[in-house]
């Protein structure tokens, strides 16, 4: 089994950016995420998945320390003003069971 640390950029925000942010993600060299509906209650009061205008999403990239960086300062930049959007990172370990390291591109 091998090991590596590593950062999880975690954005929740609302569903109509998903595409949008799908496509800004593998401009960023995001090498792969994670996006599922997200349900909740924060500063924009409860949100669920049941209602399209109103659902969320939560995307989870895996990523190197200055991937995520970047990708959070570009969120922030160009995202943050007009859309309900919380970012968080943290350390994780990645366990890969006897898999090979990815050659995709």
């Amino acid at each position: 089994m091998q090991n590596r640390t590593t950062k999880l950029l975690t954005i929740i925000t609302e569903s109509v950016l998903e595409t949008t942010l799908a496509r800004e993600l593998d401009r960023l060299n995001a090498r792969g995420y994670t996006i599922t509906d997200a349900r909740g209650k924060g500063h924009h009061g409860v949100r669920n998945a049941g209602w399209e205008p109103s659902s969320n999403i939560r995307i989870e990239v895996a990523c190197d320390e200055a991937t995520a960086g970047a990708i959070a300062g570009f969120l922030e930049k160009n995202y943050s003003d007009n859309y309900a959007m919380i970012l968080f990172t943290s350390d994780i370990e990645v366990l890969r069971l006897n898999r090979p390291p990815s050659t995709a591109t």
